[in-house]
């Protein structure tokens, strides 16, 4: 982008801070810029409120109260059930936003990111857009991870990452391979095995939470955890955020006796996969339940990208000046990546934003 076309573009796209991305890590850092003098404007690819809550399985469960969900400024209304499901969730964003005005555009596409001089350059599908600080906050869900697995290519089943499964009507009667732990593995197992044989692969046993404690109590340990580390104390874990929630469909599952892993096999073959004592076993579908990597691709040109991450000191790029990400998980500060802690992450960052902005010569 050269200095010629900048005096082509208008002072309505022009703004302080660009912030990508409009789900919560975005809805967050607007509840925080609006506090603020600052010009800003939120660009988002979804047609409508969500985010990537927009994408989920039907089912979905958060593994905390709404009380213990919520982004900063307003609690999330109760749910009928104890833990909030997908619709409650994407209702509460879209009414967040509404409440505090925020300015979100969509759909709006981010093809890419480039620098002239102190100007961030956003080329997108609506046009160019500049900014003097950018945001990222694109998440994670654009980017699911699927590990290379030995002739995976052959494998004439169906294949779904957990991105990209919605129902298990699709799998009645059929024998469905799940792999990996965590509470997307648990979640979907619990629901697939009504209607389908089911096989659970990890690669060690899940680590199942007592059935008193859920993603509040990690959160607070967490918080805890976090105070005692910088004061040079340990105190002891009751669990991690990786570790599976016992949510109802859970508890239902584990009632049945079929919360049960197998470690994994050796490769696939075209009907099925091969175990490590060589026997074959057929089946009609694998769910990857095998997590996400950072959604940076917007980000390539800055040439800042190494192995899929961004170095960054808390959320602050550390390679070039001007760009924070936020939400992105531990990378960009623990429990980030969580409807309850974007928040503290969010408000940092908007900090160190005003701050850098009014630094910048005129």
């Amino acid at each position: 982008m050269n200095n010629a076309i900048l005096v082509y573009m208008t002072d309505q796209q022009h703004f302080d801070v660009i912030v990508i991305g409009g789900g919560q890590s975005g809805l967050a850092t607007g509840f925080f810029l609006r506090r603020t003098g600052l010009k800003y404007i939120i660009l988002d690819e979804q047609e409508r409120p969500g985010g990537a809550w927009l994408q989920t399985w039907d089912s979905l469960k958060l593994f905390s109260p709404a009380e213990h969900s919520s982004l900063p400024g307003w609690m999330m209304p109760k749910d009928v059930e104890e833990y909030p499901g997908k619709n409650h969730v994407i209702q509460y964003l879209s009414d967040y936003e509404m409440r505090y005005n925020l300015p979100v555009e969509r759909p709006v596409i981010v093809n890419s990111v480039s620098k002239t001089n102190q100007t961030f350059v956003l080329d997108t599908s609506k046009g160019m857009y500049t900014c003097s600080a950018l945001i990222s906050a694109t998440g994670t869900w654009k980017n699911p991870f699927i590990p290379e697995y030995a002739g995976r290519d052959l494998f004439e089943g169906i294949q779904l990452h957990s991105s990209q499964y919605r129902n298990e009507h699709e799998l009645i009667n059929k024998k469905v391979l799940i792999i990996g732990g965590g509470n997307s593995g648990a979640q979907i197992l619990a629901e697939v095995s009504k209607v389908a044989d089911t096989t659970w692969v990890t690669q060690e046993d899940p680590k199942f939470l007592s059935d008193d404690v859920d993603g509040r109590y990690l959160f607070e340990f967490a918080s805890k955890q976090y105070k005692a580390q910088r004061e040079g104390r340990e105190i002891k874990s009751v669990g991690s955020l990786g570790d599976v929630v016992m949510v109802e469909s859970v508890k239902e599952a584990r009632n049945r006796d079929v919360l049960k892993t197998v470690r994994p096999f050796t490769s696939f073959y075209k009907n099925g996969v091969i175990w490590p004592d060589g026997s074959k076993e057929a089946f009609d579908a694998v769910i990857w339940c095998t997590g996400f990597k950072s959604s940076l691709g917007h980000l390539a040109e800055l040439g800042i990208t190494q192995n899929g991450r961004i170095a960054t000191q808390d959320t602050k790029a550390t390679a070039i000046e001007g760009l924070w990400l936020v939400g992105y998980g531990s990378c960009t500060g623990y429990a980030s990546a969580t409807l309850i802690g974007v928040g503290r992450t969010a408000r940092q960052t908007v900090r160190e934003v005003q701050d850098w902005i009014g630094e910048q010569p005129l």
